[in-house]
C-alpha cells in the first residue's frame, strides 16, 4: 500500500489542495504549526503529529513551527477572545514543546522554527502593503468562526483575531521562501487559513505550493479532544500519568477505538481490522482496547511506562496477583489509583473509609452485609473483619466494592 492509500484508509485525510495522489508523487518539504498556548501538547495534537511522523518516515522533510509570534495573539475561536501570554510564559511553552516533540519524533529528523524569528521583526507597512492588500474583508467574514461570532450577540471579534489569517498565510510564505516548504498540514479547523497560505504563495511567487489537512479527532459524545472543550489529556508526564493516559485509551468505547488505532498506532490498517474482528467475536476481553492502551503509552511514555501501567491495571481489576507486582509498580499503584497504608488489625469498614470506597461507616457496613466488598477476590461477610497482616501475601489486599477497586496495603 502507497502512502496516499495508507493515510487514505487510516481516515487521516479530511481537505487537500490537490489529488493527494499528486501531493504525495515526490518528496515535499512539510510544515505544521502550533501556537504556544500550553507547555504540552495533548492527545487533539498527538493525531497530526504521528501524521508528520508517518510522513517523515516515508521520505519527506518536517519543519515544526512553534508560534513564538502568532501564540500572542491566538487564533480566533468559538467563544472569547484567547487570553494573551506574556512573552515569559510563551518562552517556556516553546521550550517545553521543543522537548516533547523531539521524544514523540526519536529518530525522524525534523527542523523546528519559531515565527518569532520573523513576526517581531516585520515592519507594519510593509506588511500591510506586500501581505494585506492579497486578502480581501469580504473573503475574511464568510469564514466559519469569524463568521459565527459577527453573527452572535455579545461575540464581537477583535481586529487582532481578525488578521490571525494573514499571519499564518505569511508563515507559509516565509517558510517557502527559506526552506522551499511546499505542503502545510493542519487540523480541518484550519483549512480556510491553510489555503489563504497556497493563495499567498502562489499571488506573491507565482508557485504551487499545497496543504492536506487530518479530520479534528472526538470522543464518543463528539466533543473535541482539547483545552477549550476542558476534557485534554496532556502528553507531559506532569500533567497526565502515564497509568492514567494509558487508562484513558483502555476506557474507550468500541465504537470509537478502531477510529483511534488508525490515527493513533503503526499497526498497518490489514491488522487493525483483523484486530477489530476478533474484537467482535468477544468484545468483553477489550482486546482492541488494551493494544491500543499499550501502543500509544508506549508512543508517548515509553515501553517500561506502558509495562508499568499494564501490571497495575491487571492487578486493580484482577487479572494479575498484587503479590506479584515490582516496587516500581506498587508505585505507580500509590501515586495514581486509590490506595491507603493501614495497620494490621484495622477493620474492612475503616479501610473502605481511607479509600474512598464509603462515604462513611453506615454505607460500609451496609456494602458489606449486601455481599458487595470483596478482599482479594474472596467476598466479606462480616461486618467485623479486619485486615491482619498474616494473612494477606506481600501486605497488599486489593479491595473491591462492585466494579471500584483500592489498593491497601497493610502493616
Amino acid at each position: 500500500m502507497n502512502l496516499a492509500d495508507e493515510l487514505k484508509a487510516r481516515g487521516l485525510i479530511e481537505h487537500t489542495s490537490a489529488d493527494l495522489e499528486k501531493i504525495l508523487s515526490e518528496k515535499r518539504v512539510v510544515y505544521i504549526g502550533a501556537d504556544p498556548t500550553a507547555d504540552s501538547l495533548h492527545v487533539g495534537h498527538l493525531s497530526w503529529v504521528l501524521l508528520m511522523k508517518r510522513l517523515g518516515l516515508a521520505g519527506h522533510s518536517l519543519i515544526f513551527l512553534v508560534g513564538g509570534g502568532t501564540g500572542m495573539i491566538g487564533d480566533p475561536k468559538e467563544k472569547g477572545e484567547r487570553p494573551m501570554l506574556d512573552v515569559k510564559t510563551i518562552k517556556h511553552n516553546v521550550r517545553a514543546l521543543d522537548a516533547q516533540l523531539r521524544g514523540l519524533l526519536g529518530r525522524t529528523s525534523f527542523r523546528m522554527v519559531n515565527n518569532a524569528d520573523w513576526l517581531l521583526k516585520t515592519n507594519l507597512i510593509d506588511f500591510l502593503r506586500d501581505i494585506g492588500k492579497h486578502f480581501t474583508v469580504n473573503d475574511l467574514i464568510k469564514r466559519d468562526t469569524i463568521k459565527r461570532r459577527l453573527e452572535t450577540a455579545d461575540e464581537s471579534i477583535s481586529y487582532t483575531e481578525f488578521t490571525y489569517a494573514l499571519l499564518q498565510g505569511y508563515d507559509y510564505l516565509v517558510l517557502n521562501k527559506k526552506y522551499g516548504t511546499d505542503l502545510q498540514v493542519g487540523a480541518s479547523d484550519q483549512w480556510t487559513n491553510i489555503l489563504s497560505g497556497v493563495d499567498l504563495i502562489r499571488k506573491r511567487e507565482g508557485k504551487e505550493s499545497f496543504a492536506l489537512t487530518i479530520p479534528l479527532v472526538t470522543d464518543a459524545a463528539g466533543k473535541k479532544f482539547g483545552k477549550t472543550e476542558g476534557n485534554a489529556v496532556w502528553l507531559s508526564a506532569e500533567k497526565t500519568s502515564p497509568y492514567a493516559f494509558y487508562q484513558f485509551w483502555l476506557n474507550q468505547p468500541d465504537e470509537v477505538v478502531g477510529k483511534y488505532l488508525k490515527f493513533y498506532t503503526f499497526m498497518s490498517p490489514f491488522e487493525i481490522d483483523a484486530l477489530m474482528e476478533l474484537h467482535g467475536r468477544n468484545p468483553g476481553k477489550r482486546d482492541a482496547q488494551k493494544m491500543l492502551a499499550k501502543l500509544v503509552t508506549e508512543i508517548v511514555h515509553g515501553t517500561r511506562a506502558a509495562n508499568e501501567s499494564i501490571a497495575v491495571s491487571e492487578a486493580l481489576f484482577g487479572e494479575r496477583e498484587l503479590s506479584s507486582l515490582s516496587r516500581e509498580e506498587i508505585s505507580v499503584i500509590q501515586k495514581n489509583a486509590p490506595y491507603a497504608r493501614v495497620a494490621s488489625g484495622t477493620s474492612v469498614i475503616d479501610a473502605l473509609i481511607q479509600t474512598e470506597l464509603a462515604p462513611s461507616k453506615s454505607e460500609a457496613r451496609r456494602l458489606i452485609e449486601g455481599k458487595g466488598v470483596s478482599i482479594n477476590g474472596v467476598a466479606v461477610t462480616d461486618v467485623n473483619a479486619v485486615l491482619e497482616l498474616s494473612e494477606i501475601p506481600g501486605g497488599l489486599a486489593l479491595i473491591k466494592r462492585g466494579k471500584q477497586a483500592a489498593v491497601v496495603s497493610v502493616s
